[in-house]
Order: C-alpha cells, then structure tokens, then sequence
C-alpha cells in the first residue's frame, strides 16, 4: 500500500489535482511524507469504528465526554462529497468534530460522582483528624542558659565522618562552665533533621538537679549519684528517616564519639573526676527520634566496643517498622537491626545474649505526634519486659499528657522524671556507671509508670517498720471489720490521731482488695506531712523490743495497762499520684495538688494485720481520706462481647449505688488503634452529703504502657495504641495486651448509681486513619493508574484510538476497579483472620514460646489490618486514590495547559528553525532535536549516575522533560487538530502521570543527596548508582521526545503488556505500602517493556536504534492491523 501511494506522489493532500511538472527531488520527499501522514490519519479515522462499536451503547450526558457514534464522522452512502474535497479530507475533517467531544479535560457523570464523593470523604477525615478525638497539650517550656564546648580535636584520626558530623559537650551558664569532664556520660542523639541543640532542655535539668538537690542529698551521693556530663551529636540535620546509608553511617559515628568520649576520661589533662572512682566503661544514650533507632543500629556495627552501652532511653523513636519505604537500604536497615535483637534475645541462656546487660526504654508522644505514629515506638516485637518496655507520656506520673514530636525535647513535665530516673540509675562506683540491669528496671518503672500496673512492684515488703502503734484493747479507733473508712476535714484534733481498719484474714472469699484515697499527700518522715498510712503487725513483748527502735511513736492507750503494741511500716514509697478531680478541674495535668492513692492485693498484706490512717493535719482547707478492702469479684467486671457488636451497639453499664471506691471494666474485644469511642456518664448525685471528688476516669491497656486520664468526668474521649496496622506480632505471649480496661474511681459516699456509656465515634476513627495510612498515596494511586493504562493500551491495540485518560478512568469505573478491589477486599479478610487465629495461637503458647515460630512480615500485606471488621478500608482508598489520580491528572492537564504560553512565544521565535528540523519528528510540525544530541545527552546522564548523582536524581530530569514532550505535544494537537496528534498527546500524558506517581517514591533520596550537597559531604551512595534503574526511563522518555507514537502490538503482545500493567496493580496494592521503594524498579521494568514496544517494528542494530531517535523511522507510524 505504501508503495502504490509512493508511485502516485503527484496528488497533494489538499485533494487537488497536481501540475504536470515534474517535481523536484525535494518536493517528492515532501510529497511522499505529507501523503503517509494522510494515510496515517486516514487510518487513525478508520480504526476508531472498532472502538466506537465498543463504546457505542454507553449513554453520556451533553456535558461528558461522548463516545463517538459511526454517524458522527463517517459519510452516508447516499451523501456526496463538496466540490474541491477528498474522501480522507472529509474523513479528518469529522474526526476534528469528534476529537473536539474527546477533550482531555472531559469525564463522564460516574467518573465525576466518583470523585466528588471522594473528595467529599477526604475532606472529611482531615477534619476529622484536625478536629476529633484531640488530646490537650498541657507540656510547659524549659528555659535554659546554655553552651557548647566543641571536640576540634576529634576529627578525621578518630572517624572518617569527621568533616560532616561533630561532637559537643554541653555547660550551663551560672553552675558549671568547665570544658574538663568530671560525672558520668551521657550522648543525646537528634533525630531526622534534628539539631544537636535540642539536647538543651535535658542537659539543663540534670545539671540544675544535681547542684540544687544532689550535690545536698549524702544518701544519695552514697548510693552512687553523681554530677553528668551531657554530651550532643552535631548531625547537620541528616535526613536518617529517608536513608538507610545515613542511618548507618550515623551508627558508626556514634560509636567512634563513644570511644573518644570515654577517652577523655583516662586523660587527666581533660578529667577532673576523682582517681578514687573507676573510670566510665559505658555510656548512657539518649535518643529523640530516629536518633533512638541510631542508638540500636550501634550494637550491630562491627566498630562497637563490647559493653559500651548499657542503657538506652529513646523518646519518639519509631522502633518496630520503618516511617517511609521509599528507600532499599533504610528497609533492610530495619530489618536487620530488628533481626538483631531478636534473636539476642532468644537465646537460651544470659551467657549467649550480648544484650542481657541492656536497659532499653522507648517514650512515645501518643496521638499528638503527628510526626511518626507512636505505634512504632512499641518494642513489644523486639525486646522482652524483664530488658525494656514502651510508656507513653500521658501514662507518666505527673504529666499525664500527650507531646508532639518537637514537645518531647522540651517539655518541663517530661524531662524532668527523664533527669531524675537518670540520677537515681547511677552508681559511680561500678566501671558501668549505673545500677545492675534489674535495679535500673525498678527505678525506669517507678519513674515512668503509673504504679497501678498488675505487675507493679511493692516495696512494702521490703522495707523496715518505721512506727510504734500502741492501742488500747478496747479502744474505739479500730473499725468494725468490713466497714469502709470515710474521714473528712483532717486536722480537727491537737495531736496525730490514729484510726484502724483490720485487714481480713488471707484465703477470705472474693479476693479483698485493699484502696485508699486522699487528696493529702503521703509522707515519710515522723516530723513532716499531715498524712500517714501504715501497715501494722503484732509486736511481741520481748526484750530489746524498745520504743526508741522506732522513728514514730503514737500512743493511743492512754496509759491503760491492756494495750497492745504494733510494728508499722509506712506505705509512702508505694504513693501512686492521680490526677485531682473536683466540680472544677478540666484536664489532667491542672496546677492542683494530685490525689494519693495506694491500691494492694490481699497477698501482699500477708504479715501485717492492721492497716492505721494517721492524721496530722492541722487547719488544712476541706480534706478527706476513704479507705476500704473493697471484693475483687465488684471492683474487676469484664464485658465479653464481639468487637462488631461494640462497633454496631456500643456497650451500656452501670456503676451500682454500692459500689467499691475503684470500678474496673475490662474490654478484651477493644484493642484496635483505628477505633475512637465516646464514653458518656450520668451525673454523681450525692444528696445531703457533700461531695468529696468528682469521677475520674483512667482508660488504659497493658502492652504498651498507655493510661489516659479524664477529670470531673461527664464525656471523654476513648482511644488506645493497641494493635496497629502493619505492626510485627510481639515477641512472647506476655506481651499480648487483654485489650481496653477502664478504671472508675468515684465517691462512694453519695450512695446513687451512675450510667455508663460507651458508643463509636465515627468520626474520631476517621481521624485515625491519616497518621497510620498516609503512606497509602505513596502505592495505590499507582494501582489506579496501571489499571487505566491496560485499559489505554488494549482499546489502541484494538482500534488504534489511544483514549484521554479520564475516559479509560471511566471505563475502569465501569468494570476493572470493582472486580480488583473486591478481589483485594476478600484477600483482606483472609489475611486479617489468619492473623486473628495466629495471635489466639500465640496466646496460648505460653512463655515457652520460641521467636522462631512467630513471622514478624504477617502484618506487611495489603494495608496491614489484623481484624476483618476493617474489610471496608480497601474500597474506601481505592475511591480516594481514584479521586487523588483524577487530581493530578487535571493538575497536569492545568500545568501543561499553562505552559503553552511560553512554549508558543518560543515556537513563533524558532519557526524557521523548526522548519528545518520537521523532518526528524515521526509528528509532523513536531520539532525534535538531533539524535546525535539526544544519544549524547542521555550517555552524558547515564554516565553520570553511575559515577555522580544518584538515579532520583536522573528520574526527577526525565519527569521535567517528559513535561515539555507534553506541552509540545498538547500545542500540536490544538492547532493540528487530526488523530494521530492526540493519540500521541494522550499516550505521553499517560506516561506522565504514571511517572508522576513514581516521583514522590524518590524525592526522599533525593532530598537527602541534596542535602550532602550542602554541607560539603561528596562520598556517593553506594546504592543509588545502578544505571539499569533509570536507563528505560530515560530511554522511553528520549523515544517520546521525537513525537514517536508507540506502535499497536499483535494480539500476544497485547496480552503481555495487559499482564504486565495488571501485576504492577496487584503489585502495587499488596506490598506497596511496605516496600514502595521497588514500585520504582516495577514501573522501570514497565518502560523497558515500552521501549521494546516502540522497537517492534524496527531493526534491533544501531541504525535502527539511531533511526528511533531521530524519528525518522519509516515503520514507527504504521499500524499491523488496519
């Protein structure tokens, strides 16, 4: 056929008949091009029946995008042709019309109901999020005067990274401005973009600490404390969350800078610390975001020096997974590090374990973090309870509130339990500076933890008796057994007044359960507080049994001869504070004295048989104290029901008018992080007696260590950081939470029943959803995208149309996306009820569970839910990343439409030039530069991959050129307005968005690049330099460049480029969002198959290749069907 239209080159396109000259040589090549083009056009027109056949049947409304009908651009048989024109003119000229109704901007009424519903829903859950279920920020600033001394002499004799990084040493202005180290060691480590500054706060307190009480305390000096020296990481605000190389060379660093630091000790030149004391063996780290996982990644670095670090505290550190896959290295990083302890830790015996001597301790900011989901920082899968443990701030003794991600380095009423639990774990008189593994436990829990916790330890059995009691046989200061102990305005007598409630006998039916309440403090001493609680035994009269033996002597026998004398031990070190609750508190962390609550098991009273309330009031405003052994089968009541049934109905209980002082509601059903419920109470009616408090309420679960208060209680907000998606199973059966646990501590004097109620809050949950799935964006709109393109592709193999992508987006509407997200729904049921039936599994294992046995990755799957009642999240993003995909579609369709402004000042400068040149474009009037230059160019950028620049780098200069294909591309098929024009404008637009959507996958790396950049650090990345990672990029988008319309692929091709586009979907929507980084390699893998497509019709040598780029391939333009 080409040859018969090359024989009759003397007919122009314009349908007139040609002169009888004899063209010239020149002529006849432009005679020939413009007659193929027209053939080219002609079949373009032809081959749309096919697909208008196809699209006959669908019924579009006048402002959408019609599908053509035969009739709106072919002639009737009966219908002459005007004077002056061809059959193939008249052909293009109906085409125009029909492409005019085929705009890019155009979509159907589902693809706009689709979306706007989309975008409706989106802008709910921000709100959601912005507006719903918030915590109070309650954290007060610090305030410092600080400096840094700056290690010079650190530098490259001691760490390669000496030129990049750098160490410091930080001094308070007024106390102690000494560069000579004299305490124990202590190295804070910023977090990603963190600044070694942030350390200010910390170091302040400790070092105000220890000269203000320390320094005055002997006890304490004698136990082992000790001033500090509080050294900080100069990082240059590395981006460590985005790369795994940077993580890993901050690791190294940190462990040249601890042996340096250590160093400094053993020189007297730079030590004033007494030579009577063992020098630090160990230092203590403190990590502020992914500075924390810094400081775990040093135990597996071959430079660390063996018992360097024994006690890690990490604040905000996200610990089980990853924030961001987007990086291979960061990915397997984690892995590794995660894998490392691990198995340190299920080793047999303490021997094997290279970690047994570690305290780690992992602080998280809870829901007002919106930096890194504090879900993370859970070390549930990686550390056992008898080595660390994961507590949020509002869990902590006196802060009882949440910190953003920035908060936690400054926030008063955290740094300062940090600086005290600190002092307290110092014993300077070990090489390791610090107390035993176990000691260090018991001080971490005491600081960090409520107290109330099952596996709370009591000192009450271990310490001395402190009190000589001594009662008259029938004094009426001891209260019948049973009866609850109610004192209200303490202080009423001249002298300490006892009174006395015998403790049950051990084995008594119902568990007792002894709790006291006060909004007295609780002192120690016999000369201070106006308030004692003491356990009481039996004193023998034996001799030595002197009084004088005893700190406290409270006489209550008036000198009767029949008194008996009582041993007592004060219950102060076992004080648990919460929060105050009158008609005039609003939140936890109010400036009001604190409520003092002591809470034991009968178990743990064994050898005392008295419990004595002393009061030692004097004058106080109105005060109280309710003391009682309350029966653990009324105080603990579970309520078994199924989490859908809760989803569905709420719950609905009530708090009985006889009622013990402590109510506890155990929901094992509640343990999801996606849920927010609305706790809603009646109100505390107390008739003629006066109100003591109001009710306060602690919503709180196990594992992790997570307590939230309410105050004056009427309506609270309910939720947890229970099972999260995408979080590793725990380490052992222990670490299993039972779910929710509401505790109630109300008046018992009032006598009237309070309604309870418990329902979803939608709109809450919705809010929940952001934090823990906004790296979705990052995976399914590729899905969406994939889909579309088969769509593209298989329509154009098939008529030879290559659609706008708003109207494959219309057909996948139609037919593909519903099948595929029903198809991912049900995998997401089957994957989240295995990893129910795994969980139950593991529970029953009990702790002789091994680590082998558990599969860390169960969670990675599709979005990572580990219950099936969340089935409906796979439909609902797949709708709002179908709407974000149609955003960015019009985004671009505006950027590019934008562009045409310049793009046409340019093209009427270069006109003549461009006339020139036209032959070289595959498109007529579709300029493209020498294939001399385009091959140079890309050698140039590939050479430099390998070699300079990271392959984002390479990626993000192909996106812009693939832009300017676009605009010129679009400019051509607005003014030539024919088919081929717009079928290759929507082919390069598809490959735009496709590649849109990789982009946000390697601006992280990139980012990072740039940033080394700045600061002078030149060493490339080692992982970032593979050429085959961008080369079919850069070769499709050069393709592209010369106006080079792919061509249509026989019926197996066809298939092939529908499996491949349809793996990148499953792909993308299954292991997306837990490894997006290969969803680049995937999409690479997918313009290396374009790339072949474009050479199926030319010879694989380099003419053909050379004839490729310039676009003068003959070939490329003809179609294999008609």
């Amino acid at each position: 056929m080409r040859r018969k239209l090359s024989s009759s080159a003397d007919e122009d396109t314009d349908g007139n008949t040609a002169n009888h000259s004899q063209p010239s040589h020149d002529e006849r090549k432009k005679t020939f091009s413009t007659a193929k083009y027209d053939l080219t056009r002609h079949s373009d027109t032809l081959d749309r029946r096919k697909v208008e056949k196809a699209l006959g049947p669908v019924q579009l409304t006048p402002d959408t995008c019609r599908p053509p009908t035969k009739s709106s651009h072919l002639p009737k048989k009966s219908e002459s042709l005007p004077a002056g024109q061809t059959e193939d003119k008249m052909l293009d000229a109906r085409a125009r019309r029909t492409l005019r109704l085929r705009s890019p901007w155009s979509c159907s009424f589902l693809t706009v109901a689709a979306t706007l519903s989309a975008l409706i829903l989106m802008l709910y859950i921000l709100h959601s999020f912005t507006a719903s279920q918030l915590d109070s920020k309650g954290c007060d600033m610090y305030y410092t005067r600080s400096m840094f001394y700056h290690f010079a002499d650190f530098d490259t004799e001691h760490t390669r990274f000496a030129s990049k990084y750098s160490l410091h040493l930080y001094r308070e202005i007024g106390f102690d401005e000494d560069p000579k180290v004299k305490g124990v060691p202590v190295l804070f480590i910023p977090g990603n973009a963190g600044s070694y500054r942030q350390a200010r706060s910390l170091a302040s307190e400790t070092v105000q600490h220890y000269y203000n009480h320390v320094q005055q305390n002997r006890e304490a000096l004698s136990a082992g404390a000790t001033s500090i020296d509080f050294f900080s990481v100069d990082f240059n605000e590395d981006f460590t969350a985005f790369h795994g190389q940077t993580l890993l060379d901050q690791a190294e660093y940190l462990n040249d800078a601890v042996s340096y630091i250590l160093s400094l000790y053993h020189d007297p030149r730079r030590s004033q610390r007494d030579t009577a004391l063992p020098d630090p063996s160990s230092v203590i780290l403190i990590g502020h975001s992914m500075g924390g996982v810094a400081a775990r990644a040093m135990l597996t670095m071959p430079n660390y020096q063996s018992n360097a670090v024994n006690t890690i505290i990490t604040i905000s550190a996200p610990h089980a997974r990853s924030p961001v896959s987007v990086d291979s290295d960061l990915v397997r990083t984690y892995q590794r590090i995660n894998d490392f302890w691990r198995e340190a830790y299920s080793q047999k015996w303490a021997s094997d374990n290279h970690l047994w001597h570690l305290t780690l301790i992992s602080i998280a900011g809870g829901s007002l973090d919106t930096t890194v989901p504090s879900d993370y920082a859970s070390l549930a899968s990686l550390v056992p309870s008898t080595h660390g443990f994961t507590v949020f701030t509002s869990s902590i003794p006196g802060m009882w509130s949440g910190a953003d991600h920035i908060q936690t380095t400054w926030c008063v009423q955290l740094v300062r339990p940090i600086a005290r639990s600190i002092f307290e774990a110092l014993d300077v008189h070990r090489p390791s500076q610090t107390k035993t593994r176990a000691e260090r436990m018991r001080v971490f829990r005491r600081w960090y933890l409520t107290g109330i916790e099952d596996t709370a330890e009591k000192l009450l059995p271990h310490i001395e008796p402190t009190a000589l009691l001594t009662l008259e046989d029938q004094s009426n200061a001891i209260n019948p057994a049973g009866n609850r102990l109610v004192l209200r305005n303490l202080g009423k007598h001249d002298k300490p007044n006892a009174h006395v409630l015998p403790i049950p006998p051990q084995g008594t039916p119902g568990g007792k359960k002894f709790t006291f309440l006060s909004n007295l403090p609780l002192e120690e001493g016999a000369d201070s507080g106006h308030l004692e609680v003491l356990f009481c035994s039996v004193l023998p009269l034996q001799p030595g049994n002197s009084a004088a033996l005893f700190s406290m002597n409270i006489d209550l026998s008036d000198g009767h001869a029949g008194s008996t004398r009582l041993a007592c031990k004060n219950a102060a070190s076992d004080r648990i504070v919460l929060p105050a609750s009158y008609r005039t508190s609003v939140h936890p962390f109010d400036k009001t004295h604190p409520f003092s609550y002591l809470q034991y098991e009968l178990e743990d009273l064994g050898e005392h048989q008295f419990v004595a309330v002393v009061d030692k009031a004097s004058g106080n405003p109105p005060t109280w104290a309710i003391a009682e052994f309350s029966d653990a089968r009324e105080s603990s009541i579970s309520i078994n029901t199924s989490l859908r049934r809760l989803v569905a109905f709420g719950s609905r209980f009530k708090l009985p008018a006889e009622r013990p002082l402590m109510t506890k509601f155990e929901i094992p059903a509640l343990h999801s992080s996606l849920l927010a419920f609305k706790l809603r109470m009646g109100n505390q009616v107390c008739g003629d007696n006066a109100e003591l408090f109001t009710p306060l309420l602690r919503q709180y679960i196990s594992e992790p260590h997570e307590s939230r208060y309410a105050v004056n209680v009427k309506e609270a907000n309910i939720s947890l950081h229970g099972i999260a998606p995408f979080m590793p199973p725990p380490l052992r059966s222990q670490a299993f939470n039972n779910g929710l646990s509401l505790q109630f501590w109300t008046d018992p004097t009032c006598g009237s029943s309070i309604d309870v109620s418990l329902v979803v809050d939608i709109t809450g949950s919705m809010g929940k959803l952001v934090i823990r799935y906004r790296t979705v964006f990052a995976a399914f709109p590729l899905l969406i995208v994939a889909l579309v393109l088969r769509k593209q592709f298989k329509l154009y193999d098939d008529s030879g149309v290559f659609v706008t992508f708003m109207e494959s987006m219309d057909f996948c509407f139609r037919t593909s996306m519903p099948l595929l997200f029903l198809a991912l729904t049900v995998l997401s049921i089957s994957l989240a009820a295995s990893s129910t039936a795994t969980f139950t599994n593991l529970s029953d294992w009990g702790t002789n569970a091994t680590e082998s046995a558990i599969d860390y990755t169960k969670n990675d799957l599709l979005l990572g839910s580990q219950d099936p009642v969340f089935w409906f999240l796979v439909p609902l993003f797949g709708l709002l990343s179908a709407s974000f995909c149609v955003m960015v579609n019009y985004v671009t369709l505006g950027v590019v439409s934008l562009l045409q402004v310049p793009a046409r000042m340019l093209a009427v400068r270069s006109r003549g030039w461009r006339h020139d040149h036209i032959k070289r474009s595959s498109m007529p009037g579709f300029a493209a530069a020498s294939p001399k230059r385009r091959i140079v160019t890309a050698s140039v950028l590939l050479l430099l991959v390998s070699t300079i620049i990271p392959y984002q780098f390479a990626y993000l200069v192909a996106c812009i050129v693939q832009v300017a294909t676009c605009v010129r591309a679009f400019r051509h098929a607005q003014e030539n307005r024919s088919a081929a024009n717009h079928n290759f404008y929507n082919y390069a637009h598809s490959i735009l968005i496709l590649m849109l959507c990789v982009l946000p996958i390697n601006i992280p790396v990139l980012v990072v690049w740039i940033h080394n950049l700045a600061v002078h650090w030149l060493t490339p990345f080692s992982s970032h330099h593979n050429v085959l990672s961008i080369m079919p990029f850069i070769l499709l988008v050069e393709t592209l460049t010369s106006g080079q319309m792919i061509p249509r692929a026989s019926v197996r091709l066809t298939y092939i480029t529908s499996i491949i586009f349809f793996s990148l979907a499953v792909y993308a929507a299954v292991y997306g969002i837990t490894f997006a980084y290969l969803l680049h390699h995937i999409v690479n893998g997918v313009a290396a198959w374009m790339v072949a497509l474009h050479f199926s019709n030319s010879d694989l040598s380099l003419s053909g290749l050379t004839r490729i780029l310039d676009g003068d391939d003959n070939d490329g333009d003809v179609k294999k069907r008609p």
